[in-house]
């Protein structure tokens, strides 16, 4: 700690670390050019860096210096329960192998303050027209799921820093907005930013309170949990200038799928963007969170906002202690994160974006950055079209509306207007199609008491928007069963059937197994499209229902306009209904009962939690980088989805089979992702995606789609499962080849787990999305990268070949990929070495990050 920059923060009895007079002491002027992000991450390393390094590393922020690493500890670290559970699981694992090699387990805890919150297990088993949905889905979520309840009510006693957030109670991003965030800490009497990584791609969501919030897989929360410097180069800081105003009825998700589209088409993966100019004083802080939860729709690392007073006046609205609110205010104005203070900020790119020119808009069918106006929704010619017959449902019938995810149940702009639309909608005569499961699962309970407030909620609860949950339910593929009789109209007649959510995600197969697409929409069009009933309607000028005296109702007729929305949100949203819901979540509870065991009872029949075999085997020995076959052959923009579903387990799959065999009932196979704290079930979901499309497996000269695969030498094509087992079983090390965008979406640390479980060695793909890269690092897989103007195509590989990699592994550095073809030809290919940093050298040496540490645990044991 660097005593020497530390100083009074005036009006207050704390701290701070003047990062100003350290910058300005090496630069004279520096600071003042310096962007929001590189501020906050200057005083990260004022405050936590020794001094003999601490010029180094400010001179890297100050010049821009991209190829040297550089420290940075996060305040926290956020988890939801699927992959923060899996994490606990490793962690409890490494208790177990560091007692077998005769370390203490007990010593084995999150450094960091962990904050585990219970919200990806619960399906909407029971849609929104149940008046009993909420208990009757929470009941089912407790009986799947017993075996993971207990063991992360094992990890609140046996773990130190862990704080859990029980079922039933939001979404972690929007908890996280709402109430978790301080936006400035005060600990050990010195106030500094909050910052945090969490276990979903989606932490970002708090950027919008100037919160540096990342997402990262499992395995580098784990590394950050366990007191290990999360390194990072400069990434490139991007300025995003919003200007202009929206338009009328035009709502912060269609802003959002704007800005997605746009911002893919900008190549900003892996940035951090800084968002300022006149439109942002316009946004609320609502309106900021759903674009900042977005962020890895745009392919960057975090989305930012500056601190001004749409922030402050959002953390009086949410509850927040006065002198918490002061305290952010007083800080951000002394240190220069205040809007005003970032006028002078330099950029290296600096994009535009006009607020007025987005338009209602949708996007889908398979991408959230394949936006569409609805305007022009009817006239695109999306395929698989079936006659309409009278009595049955419309080809492109909507099967799942779902207001769903935290991107937009945590803006009360857009729950009102969706309130608002159904109340007109029901003034009017309409309702909801038949076929439409609907389901409505706010991010937090405050949504529930501002809409009850307004009395807005039975208006929802009307068309069969009732409150299904307080969780991630259909945008995390949680949609649950559909009526049996639907479900076999749409298999019997082939139907092109589909989902519109509020959600984030919408690529193929995720949603529903029978939803054969998904389109993304905000809360008021998610409802609107119940009413239409199908996706092949023109929402802007189609009818939607007639009303009693005959009269023809479209969209613009129960659309709500600004003010009404407004007017709801200022008189319904108080600051008392945040109190309400928060201040009994997060009371102190002493636990009084007796201490548990450091090492966690393993239950052996369990298909949820199992003792992970990363210190056995294969994983425990040395990697050959040579002989490698290829699994799989893929194109661009495989999605983690595709590398590892977190939809429902269907009875047929690989997964399913494993099920049955354990003697678990059909209706409780769950999701894949609520299976990922045992390893047997979460394997068999390796590229168990049914639209995978694995070049290596051909029919007639295309690429057939399914979860297959080409087993060599023999050229046999199974499943994709079988031919995992057979590779394992012959101990063949593999490599996967890819195209562009490798891993884009969720960050689950499975879709690395997997892969390397199955003996994959190495990935080669034109580019990696920046988390699944590092999940890649820490499981012990190395990614290569391709030179720009070589790829699989012009390699001309069909998977027949043989390949090895040579070369030192040292960050980027230039290795060669060996290519032997059947004929005995041998090509040398270079290849770049995406092991980034010296750290992730050294993990990756170690086998992934729990072997690092493990090694480095009882290396300092011994030496005490």
């Amino acid at each position: 700690m660097n005593t020497q920059y530390r100083k009074s923060l005036p009006g207050t009895q704390l701290d701070y670390f003047d990062t100003r007079e350290a910058i300005e002491a090496l630069s004279p002027g520096a600071y003042d050019e310096l962007p929001y992000t590189s501020r906050v991450l200057a005083e990260n390393l004022v405050r936590r860096c020794s001094p003999e390094t601490l010029d180094a590393s400010l001179k890297q922020l100050i010049e821009r210096k991209q190829e040297l690493d550089f420290p940075w500890f996060p305040a926290r670290v956020v988890c939801h329960d699927i992959l923060g559970q899996t994490a606990l699981v490793d962690l409890a694992g490494l208790r177990d192998a560091i007692a077998l090699q005769g370390g203490d387990p007990a010593k084995v805890n999150p450094v960091v303050p962990t904050q585990l919150i219970v919200d990806h297990s619960l399906a909407v088993e029971h849609g929104g027209f149940d008046k009993d949905a909420f208990d009757k889905n929470r009941a089912i979520e407790d009986r799947r799921n017993e075996d993971r309840f207990h063991f992360i009510n094992w990890t609140k006693k046996a773990f130190k820093n862990v704080d859990v957030i029980p079922p039933g109670n939001g979404i972690l991003h929007q908890i996280n907005l709402e109430r978790m965030s301080p936006v400035v800490h005060s600990r050990d009497g010195v106030a500094f930013p909050d910052t945090l990584v969490g276990t979903d791609s989606h932490t970002p969501h708090v950027d919008a309170l100037g919160v540096i919030a990342i997402g990262v897989g499992g395995l580098e929360a784990e590394s950050v949990m366990l007191g290990r410097a999360s390194w990072m180069r400069l990434p490139d800081i991007i300025g995003v200038e919003l200007t202009g105003k929206r338009q009328e009825g035009v709502t912060a998700t269609d802003i959002v799928l704007a800005l997605t589209e746009f911002l893919r088409s900008q190549k900003v993966v892996s940035s951090y963007l800084e968002f300022f100019g006149e439109g942002v004083p316009h946004l609320t802080l609502g309106d900021r969170a759903t674009i900042s939860n977005m962020t890895p729709e745009f392919g960057a690392s975090a989305a930012m906002f500056y601190i001004d007073q749409q922030t402050i006046d959002y953390l009086t609205l949410t509850g927040r202690e006065p002198e918490q609110v002061a305290l952010v205010e007083n800080y951000a104005k002394t240190t220069g994160l205040w809007a005003d203070s970032l006028s002078t900020a330099r950029y290296e790119r600096v994009l535009s974006f006009d607020l007025s020119s987005v338009v209602r808009t949708i996007a889908g069918p398979s991408n959230p950055h394949n936006r569409v106006p609805t305007s022009e929704l009817a006239a695109r010619g999306i395929s698989g079209v079936v006659e309409n017959d009278e009595g049955l449902m419309p080809d492109g019938a909507v099967i799942i509306a779902a207001i769903t995810s935290c991107t937009n149940t945590s803006n009360p702009r857009n729950t009102v207007a969706a309130g608002l639309l159904a109340q007109k909608a029901n003034e009017l005569g309409l309702t909801r199609k038949p076929w439409v499961k609907t389901s409505f699962a706010p991010g937090s309970k405050a949504a529930q008491l501002y809409l009850e407030d307004a009395n807005l909620l039975p208006e929802l609860e009307k068309l069969g928007f009732g409150i299904v949950g307080f969780a991630c339910t259909t945008c995390n593929g949680m949609s649950g069963a559909l009526d049996p009789m639907i479900q076999k109209e749409v298999i019997d007649r082939d139907l092109y059937a589909t989902a519109v959510l509020s959600g984030n995600r919408n690529f193929d197969g995720r949603i529903h197994p029978y939803a054969k697409q998904a389109f993304l929409a905000s809360p008021p069009l998610v409802v609107a499209y119940a009413i239409a009933g199908t996706i092949r309607f023109d929402i802007e000028k189609d009818i939607l229902g007639v009303d009693k005296e005959g009269n023809e109702i479209t969209l613009k007729d129960i659309w709500p306009s600004d003010a009404e929305i407004d007017a709801i949100v200022a008189k319904s949203v108080k600051p008392e209904q945040f109190n309400a819901v928060y201040i009994p979540m997060f009371e102190i509870k002493e636990d009084t009962s007796a201490a548990v065991s450091p090492l966690y009872d393993w239950r052996e029949m369990s298909t949820y939690i199992r003792r992970p075999p990363y210190w056995e085997g294969a994983l425990a020995g040395e990697r050959s980088l040579s002989g490698m076959r290829p699994l799989a052959i893929l194109g661009d923009n495989i999605t983690t989805d595709h590398l590892s579903p977190s939809n429902a387990i269907m009875k047929s799959s690989a997964a399913g089979e494993y099920l049955d065999k354990m003697g678990l009932p059909e209706e409780d196979y769950n999701s894949y992702a609520t299976h990922r704290g045992d390893h047997l079930t979460a394997q068999r979901a390796t590229f168990a995606n049914p639209k995978l499309l694995n070049e290596m497996v051909q029919e007639n000269g295309q690429v057939k789609q399914g979860s297959l695969a080409r087993v060599e030498p023999e050229g046999q094509v199974t499943r994709m499962w079988e031919a995992i087992e057979t590779y394992m079983g012959r101990k063949q090390p593999l490599i996967i080849v890819a195209g562009a965008d490798y891993g884009q979406g969720s960050s689950r640390d499975w879709a690395a787990k997997g892969v390397r479980l199955a003996g994959v060695e190495v990935i080669v793909a034109e580019g990696f999305e920046r988390i699944h890269r590092t999940n890649l690092v820490g499981m012990g897989v190395l990614p290569l990268e391709f030179e720009v103007g070589t790829n699989r195509h012009t390699l001309a590989l069909d998977g027949t070949e043989i390949f090895d990699v040579q070369g030192a592994r040292t960050p980027r550095a230039t290795m060669m990929l060996v290519i032997t073809r059947t004929s005995g030809e041998q090509i040398t290919v270079p290849v770049i070495c995406r092991l980034d940093t010296e750290e992730e050298v050294s993990i990756y040496e170690a086998g992934g990050v729990l072997q690092r540490f493990a090694k480095d645990f009882l290396s300092e044991a011994e030496s005490v």
